[in-house]
């Protein structure tokens, strides 16, 4: 279960930092300062997304949480680009997802 909860943590982290960047990009896009609410929002993502880094780091190790939060960007962003923006998904993509998931596999047990 401490795991398991280690990487629910991972996880969440890793779509609040996901959150946070969209505001960024949004942000900077439209030339906002630094006191504009999209950035103000992206900056409480980011501290919340610390918590969870916190919350993670009592469940799993260093190493763990970095391949995990590797997969889950990978995953994530990958998701949002399918479904947001149309882009596909090539043999090669799938491929690099599935060892990607494999080491997550085998980073998943305690040394």
């Amino acid at each position: 279960m401490s795991l398991t909860l280690g990487y629910v943590f991972c996880a969440l982290a890793t779509l609040v930092i996901i959150a946070g960047d969209y505001f960024i990009k949004l942000a900077a896009d439209q030339g906002l300062t630094f006191g504009a609410p999209k950035v103000l929002l992206a900056c409480a993502l980011y501290a919340v997304s610390a918590a969870l880094w916190f919350a993670a780091m009592h469940h799993i190790t260093l190493a763990q949480m970095a391949v995990a939060a590797a997969i889950f960007t990978l995953l994530a962003l990958t998701a949002l680009g399918v479904t947001a923006f149309g882009e596909s998904l090539t043999a090669r993509d799938i491929i690099g997802i599935t060892l990607a998931v494999g080491a997550l596999i085998l980073m998943s047990h305690r040394a």
